[in-house]
């Protein structure tokens, strides 16, 4: 173990990825364990410092993006371009459907999508393919207006 250089408590590694495990990457991990909606970096860092943790905004910004190269945090772009995270439910690569009003999302397992980017790549010669796709729209409690 060494001692982190933000808080002066020891490390520790991750078991999963061999990375550094400091207080404030499991405090953040706590805490999208139980976010059930898309959140900004800048919530989630409130949420953090309201509840006494002492990290850096530069600091979740770093660990949500190592979380979703990892594939352990999904991210949608909100129609003001902000990024949005969570961990979602599905371990499987997957798309979200996402309401523009509330936020609402549903995680789509939707292989006719992957046979449909494969078949598109295909056609125009591309392999190795990889794709994010969101689809948008407006769920049905806020269509109603309630």
């Amino acid at each position: 173990m060494t001692s982190d250089p933000e808080d002066g408590a020891p490390e520790v590694l991750d078991s999963t990825h061999g990375a550094r495990m400091t207080r404030q990457k499991r405090a953040l991990g706590a805490l999208l364990e139980e976010t059930e909606e898309f959140t900004s970096a800048q919530d989630l860092h409130a949420r953090l410092r309201g509840g006494g943790e002492r990290v850096g905004l530069a600091t979740v910004y770093s660990q949500l993006r190592a979380l979703a190269a990892a594939g352990e945090v999904d991210s949608v772009r909100a129609a003001s371009g902000e990024t949005l995270y969570r961990r979602c439910g599905l371990a499987s690569h997957h798309h979200h459907l996402v309401c523009r009003t509330c936020g609402q999302t549903v995680e789509l397992d939707a292989p006719e999508m992957e046979a449909w980017a494969r078949e598109l790549g295909g056609r125009h010669g591309f392999a190795d393919l990889e794709h994010v796709l969101e689809i948008t729209g407006v769920c049905d409690r806020c269509a109603s207006g309630d």
